[in-house]
């Protein structure tokens, strides 16, 4: 067997040791496979130089109070430094699009660091002022962009209620529709869906159906909800105030629990499969593939 080292320290007499013998063994994939890492290595050892070059300017913008100049300073430093693409997710915690993002457009300006350095990206949000940055989600999605709108109802009315903060449920699926167009992956997390309110058949369907016409490719379905203590109380606040008499009916369910399922969870789910089969909708999203570099065999 051969040593590597060997044969990348003195190639030429290698080989002249294998026609000595008559072996028809090449090394010349070894001694290509040692200089694609060697000039790997001398990029990533680059690329760290550069980092720690943007530290002194990180710090220089963050004394000048130009905080947000800092902040994009450090988040392109830090896709730059990265060998091994992963996709970039937001909105699992905190919404991006909240109403001040028309104003400051941080998510926007990441976004576009992110279509620089061409990273994939998987959005999650209430809003569809996600439209703002269509455009930069196009370039993003020449690699691979997903966006997911949280929709918990059909009906407008009843979402001003349950969510009155957010846009209403018809602009999500208009702006669904507007994505989906333009060739984005579109999906739908159909939770929480708040019992005795939410988790009937006639929601199910509506939701399902306008799913299917504003181009929506899968739907991640949670027919219940969570509840953690010290939200309880708020939640119940507000139910008194919008569904009265129903707090009771939550405290006899559910109690002091965590997880709170629909009654009614099974027959939803059957209901759910059967209409998105129907339509043709998945039930995860298409999820962006590292390209893996072809392996050379040795010889």
């Amino acid at each position: 067997m051969l040593d590597i080292r060997l044969i990348v320290d003195h190639p030429d007499q290698v080989r002249r040791a294998l026609d000595r013998r008559g072996s028809d063994l090449s090394i010349d994939p070894v001694l290509e496979a040692h200089a694609r890492r060697r000039d790997l290595l001398h990029e990533i050892e680059a690329l760290r130089a550069q980092v720690n070059k943007v530290g002194p300017q990180i710090g220089q913008l963050m004394k000048e109070g130009r905080k947000d100049e800092a902040t994009a300073l450090r988040a392109e430093a830090g896709l730059a430094s990265k060998r091994v693409k992963g996709t970039v997710g937001t909105g699992a915690m905190q919404d991006p699009y909240t109403p001040s993002e028309a104003k400051l457009n941080m998510t926007g300006q990441a976004l576009e660091v992110i279509a620089q350095w061409r990273y994939p990206v998987h959005i999650i949000t209430k809003s569809d002022l996600v439209l703002k940055d269509l455009g930069t989600l196009v370039e993003i999605n020449k690699v691979h962009a997903s966006v997911c709108f949280t929709v918990t109802t059909a009906d407008d009315t009843l979402g001003k209620m349950v969510e009155p903060g957010a846009p209403l449920v018809s602009d999500r699926f208009r702006a669904a529709k507007v994505l989906s167009e333009h060739g984005i992956q579109v999906g739908i997390t159909l939770m929480p869906v708040l019992p005795y309110i939410e988790d009937n058949e006639e929601n199910i369907r509506a939701i399902v159906a306008k799913a299917h016409e504003n181009g929506v490719g899968y739907i991640v379905p949670w027919m219940g909800m969570s509840i953690r203590r010290g939200q309880r109380e708020y939640f119940y606040q507000k139910l008194d105030e919008l569904f009265p008499g129903l707090r009771h009916k939550y405290e006899r369910r559910y109690g002091d629990q965590y997880s709170c399922p629909s009654d009614h969870a099974a027959q939803l789910y059957r209901l759910f499969h059967e209409l998105r089969e129907q339509y043709g909708i998945a039930t995860d999203v298409r999820h962006y593939r590292i390209q893996q570099a072809e392996q050379l065999s040795l010889f």
